[in-house]
Order: C-alpha cells, then sequence, then structure tokens
C-alpha cells in the first residue's frame, strides 16, 4: 500500500550533494564556508534520512493507521530540517563565489519553498481514512504522486551549492557525507528498490 511512497523516497535524490571530485587546493574563505554550513547540518542531513528509512521500513504489509502515523511524522522531520538547512545557509553568510548573494537567496527560498510542500503532504496523510482501505490507498498514492514533485524541488535546492569549488569543498566535510540511518534499516519484503515511473531518478553521489 506504501510501496510507491517508499520507491520515491528511496529513488529520489533528496537533499543532493556533490561527494565527488575533491580539489586539494581550496581558498580559505570556501572551505570556512563550507565548514560552517555542514557543521550545521549535519543532524538536519540525518533527520531526513531517519526519515525517510522509517517511511521505508513501515511499507509492506503495514495496517493503514501505522503507515499513516509513519509518513505524518516523517513528512514534519523533513520539512523542519529543510527549515532547518535553509538557516543554516543563512547562518553561513554569503558563500564565496560569483553571484554569492543570490546564491544564498535562491537556496533559502527553495529550502523553505519544499519545507511546505513537506508541510502540505502531511496534511494530506492526515486527512486520509485508515479505515477504508481502498480509499487509503487511493489517497496514498496521491501522496507518492506528490512527493515526486517536492524531490524535484529538493533536487534543485541545493543545486547552486553543489557546482565549483563550493561544491568540492562542501564534499569534504564530514557533516555533508552521506549519513547512516539510526533507526532500523531493514527494508521488508515486497518494498520495491527500484524507482517506479515518474518519479525522481536517483542521483549516485547523493548525500541523503
Amino acid at each position: 500500500m506504501n510501496k510507491k511512497l517508499a520507491a520515491a523516497l528511496s529513488g529520489g535524490a533528496v537533499l543532493v550533494l556533490v561527494l565527488s571530485g575533491c580539489s586539494e587546493d581550496e581558498g580559505d574563505k570556501v572551505n570556512d564556508w563550507a565548514k560552517s554550513f555542514c557543521d550545521q547540518a549535519k543532524p538536519q542531513i540525518q533527520k531526513r534520512a531517519d526519515a525517510h528509512q522509517i517511511i521505508i521500513s513501515t511499507a509492506a504489509d503495514s495496517r493503514p493507521a501505522e503507515i499513516q502515523a509513519a509518513d505524518s511524522k516523517a513528512f514534519k522531520d523533513i520539512a523542519d530540517a529543510d527549515r532547518a538547512l535553509a538557516k543554516a545557509v543563512e547562518n553561513a553568510g554569503v558563500p564565496p563565489v560569483e553571484n554569492g548573494e543570490k546564491v544564498q537567496k535562491d537556496v533559502i527560498a527553495e529550502l523553505n519553498a519544499t519545507a511546505v510542500a513537506y508541510e502540505g503532504l502531511k496534511k494530506q496523510v492526515d486527512a486520509l481514512d485508515p479505515t477504508n482501505q481502498q480509499k487509503f490507498a487511493e489517497g496514498l498514492k496521491n501522496v507518492a504522486d506528490g512527493l515526486t514533485k517536492i524531490e524535484k524541488m529538493d533536487q534543485n535546492a541545493l543545486a547552486n551549492l553543489e557546482s565549483g569549488e563550493l561544491g568540492q569543498a562542501m564534499a569534504k566535510q564530514p557533516g555533508c557525507q552521506k549519513p547512516t540511518p539510526s533507526v532500523p534499516t531493514g527494508t521488508p519484503s515486497g518494498t520495491p528498490t527500484g524507482t517506479p515511473t515518474g518519479s525522481a531518478s536517483p542521483k549516485p553521489d547523493a548525500t541523503a
């Protein structure tokens, strides 16, 4: 019942940060900015990873009420994390790159917009009736479709931070490395490992 939603989460590259192509010679200002941001971002990246794993772990053969509760909490956690990430970009200051002020402004706006979108998904999930399995399944499919669109927003949110020396500097920071979910990681049988048609395409170098 929650398979498409789980596949969309596991297949989509949410919060994309480049983890390859590192350069040995980075300017001090760029490295300082990357460290400032990534140190603040680390707990939020972890929070997102845990939220994704919660949904995946409850994807197969779970009761509608359990799926509803898991998805609702996960969407709230991701929304909260996105707002915190936007604040981290603000606190780190203007990135020392070309058009840094615009880059910072755009990233903050996009992260906050994504947070609002996840809050909308939470409301959508909360409004489902878990006592009617057929309607619940139909409603959950609509949620998964909405998630696909939001993932594209997520992928675009930090795109400007990924390029050039700033992205390379971030890739070297421990806080921006791919986290290991701290919730149970066993994927239930029946949960697809591929990406459903129409969902966001996976990227190999994603942070979460």
